[in-house]
This record gives structure tokens, sequence and C-alpha cells, in this order.
């Protein structure tokens, strides 16, 4: 499975949250976003400062994961990169169009960067969204759907892209370990990246010796790729 296009609505998978001059000012550390369910989190590092936009990243855990799991991954290069990192969880074991369609997930992610943009100042040229497995996967999807809201795509191992429509064109990084058995790289993301290029995505491509990881190198050029 490596590419779907799922048009459910001419809605599907939007998102309706954007940078704003923040109404409250926000102060950095660690913050419940008190999410109806399964909960996310707000990372802000110490470094951070009111009045100078800082990037933004989206992290989506993978199968059977959490928001904790998903900031573990990069919130030592948050704090390399003065970057906020808002993680969220999915509402079932996975992301709702992976189970059958867009819908609670992506109105969980919008609350999510609703009230983080109202009190932090993003700056929208490196807004990202990333992912790790099945997180990956959604990333691509919702990436490639709201590239008039995300600038980047981190995708850590993904299995296949599923964009409801094609919004924009976001630059994409993605990476995956050559000896991966839970989504093995010839099935999938050796197919997922020349179909992005063909289709005009500006992807930076990263194979390492590994299995279904996020080794620290690649996490930090991921994040550092944000950034710059």
């Amino acid at each position: 499975m490596i590419t779907l296009k799922r048009r459910t609505s001419s809605t599907a998978g939007r998102l309706r949250a954007r940078p704003m001059q923040p109404i409250e000012t926000g102060t950095p550390g660690l913050y419940s976003l008190r999410l109806e369910g399964r909960d996310g989190l707000l990372y802000v590092p110490t470094t951070y400062q009111a009045h100078q936009p800082a990037p933004l990243v989206l992290m989506l855990h993978g199968a059977g994961g959490d928001a904790k799991g998903g900031l573990s991954m990069i919130q030592e290069w948050a704090n390399a990169f003065t970057t906020i990192v808002v993680a969220v969880s999915s509402r079932w074991q996975t992301w709702d169009m992976i189970v059958s369609r867009y819908g609670p997930d992506i109105t969980c992610i919008d609350q999510a960067l609703t009230q983080t943009f109202a009190h932090y100042e993003i700056d929208p040229r490196h807004i990202a969204i990333a992912g790790f497995s099945d997180g990956a996967s959604y990333a691509l999807s919702v990436g490639m759907t709201n590239g008039d809201l995300f600038t980047h795509i981190l995708a850590f191992s993904p299995g296949f892209t599923a964009s409801a429509d094609q919004v924009g064109k976001p630059q994409c990084f993605i990476s995956h370990g050559k000896s991966d058995t839970v989504l093995p790289i010839d099935q999938c993301s050796r197919r997922i990246v020349p179909r992005l290029q063909q289709t005009g995505y500006e992807v930076i491509y990263r194979e390492f010796d590994g299995s279904h990881t996020v080794p620290v190198e690649i996490a930090r050029e991921g994040m550092h790729w944000v950034t710059t």
C-alpha cells in the first residue's frame, strides 16, 4: 500500500488553525494541552523568547504510541534548535485516516495548534508536521493536504501516503532503515520517494543501517533541516 487518495469530502483532512498574533504570552515549559480523550503535550524550550518567532513541529507517534513517546524522539533537538513541539495522541490505537477516514484526529490537531498559536509567536516559514511509522504516513498525508500551513514534512519510516487533496508543495525529509521488518523499505520509502519527486515535491531522503527506529543522528538532521 503506497499511495491512496481518499476524497471523503472537499474538506477532508483540512486544518483551519493558522499562526496569529498571540492573545496571551506563553512561557517555556512542558504543558498538557487538556484535549478531550487522549491528551497531547506542548513543549516550549527554555531558549524560547516572546516576540521572537520560533519554528514549530507537530509530532505524531507510531501505532500504539502516545504524545509522550512522540515528543521523546525529538525533544533533545527541540532544545538545541529552539523549536516548539506540539505532540498529539491519536484518538484510537492509530490515526483516524489509517483506521477509516479523516475525522477526530484532525479536529484534535486543529485544537492543539489553535491553542499554541494563541500563546506563542510562530515563524510561518518553519512549520513542520512530523511522525514515525504510522505517524509518518499520517504526517505525509496531512502535510500534503495542508501545504498552505506546513512548510516542511518529516517522515521517519513511513508506510504510505493518503492525502485527501494536494495543497501547496511542502519540502519533505524521509528516512528509513534498510533492515526494517515492520514497514519494509522496498515496499515503502523506496516507492514513496520517487513518486513524490515525480509530482514535484522536493525530497531529502536518508537510508540508514538499522531497523524500525529513528536514529539520533537522523532526528538531529531532520530538526536542523526544519529550522534552517
